[in-house]
């Protein structure tokens, strides 16, 4: 056998270092977005320090349930809601954000339970949604408390 016909016998051509560059670049991307979706949406009893992530949380949680809070009132207005099934969907709303701000557990308080702890700024309100989901001959303006419910998520402290 010739020699000038070995050099097709061996084996490939070894793949370039930029290939384990970009490999390695991509894979710090990759870590780099789940720590940053991990701090960013912690809650807030994982956020031992204020700082900018958990205000940054706060403010995005605030927002955020604001904005339901709106829509539900969009769809009161339309038609597409009864009084007492916005009044559900406004209690189910401030609940969870009471739940994901302060991480009491406000789905399974009762009204007066609420009243008597920490979350006692929304007692009222939710005195207002109960009376308006349970009670047929409610006085309470329905169109109302989606404006009320976004005004105490907004001002919550």
């Amino acid at each position: 056998m010739p020699d000038d016909l070995l050099r097709f016998v061996v084996g490939p051509a070894s793949p370039s270092s930029a290939w384990l560059w970009v490999a390695g670049i991509l894979t710090l991307l990759v870590v780099g977005w789940y720590v940053a979706v991990l701090t960013t949406t912690a809650t807030s009893e994982r956020d031992a320090k204020p700082g900018v992530v958990a205000r940054a949380n706060a403010a995005l949680t605030r927002r955020r349930f604001a904005r339901d809070a709106r829509r539900v009132g969009e769809r009161l207005n339309g038609g597409d809601l009864t009084g007492p099934a916005a009044a559900a969907e406004l209690s189910r709303i401030l609940r969870e954000f009471l739940h994901r701000h302060t991480g009491t557990r406000a789905h399974y308080m009762q009204v007066d339970q609420v009243a008597a702890g920490e979350l006692a700024p929304a007692a009222p309100l939710l005195l207002r949604l109960n009376d308006v989901q349970f009670n047929a001959r409610s006085t309470e303006d329905a169109a109302a408390l989606p404006g009320a419910t976004e005004e105490l998520i907004s001002s919550w402290s």
